[in-house]
């Protein structure tokens, strides 16, 4: 596949994700290093949707320790059980924060996040990192994006 998408500037976000899957599916295919394809996945999501930031977390000596991302500059070590996304991999489940000044220990990276998404990634039944998305505005998220952003997931293969 070219690298250029096909940005759907439509403002349902049903459109967009499933004018963006198909193409992200082609940027993987084939592709077998995992931070190329990582990377590929932030920018395709930053590109699409303009998140204000979009990145991988990858578990290393029981910590999550800074992958390819998309945005101003980001913590670079998170613990299990920290933050959003520390707590995310503890629970093994995806987490929508409306909110982060409301999340218990919200570890704040940049005071412009308002709102975020954490999915786990998972190989077999163990967490091997996280994608984490923010933005700038309050309860920007839904069970809509936690959908799609885990078939997105899924395609990464760490």
């Amino acid at each position: 596949m070219a690298e250029d998408l096909n940005i759907v500037t439509s403002t349902n976000k049903t459109e967009q994700y499933q004018s963006l899957l198909p193409q992200i599916e082609a940027l993987l295919f084939g592709e077998p290093d995992a931070v190329a394809n990582m990377a590929n996945v932030c920018a395709a999501l930053k590109q699409q949707f303009n998140w204000f930031w979009v990145g991988f977390y990858l578990v290393k000596n029981n910590e999550l320790v800074l992958g390819p991302f998309q945005g101003p500059v980001a913590c670079t070590r998170i613990g299990f059980g920290k933050g959003v996304c520390g707590s995310a991999w503890q629970q093994q489940e995806v987490l929508i924060v409306p909110n982060v000044e409301e999340f218990p220990g919200h570890i704040a990276c940049s005071s412009l996040s308002q709102s975020e998404i954490v999915l786990p990634i998972f190989r077999g039944n163990e967490v091997v990192g996280v994608l984490d998305v923010d933005s700038e505005n309050l309860n920007h998220f839904d069970e809509l994006d936690a959908d799609y952003l885990q078939q997105i997931v899924q395609l990464i293969t760490l």
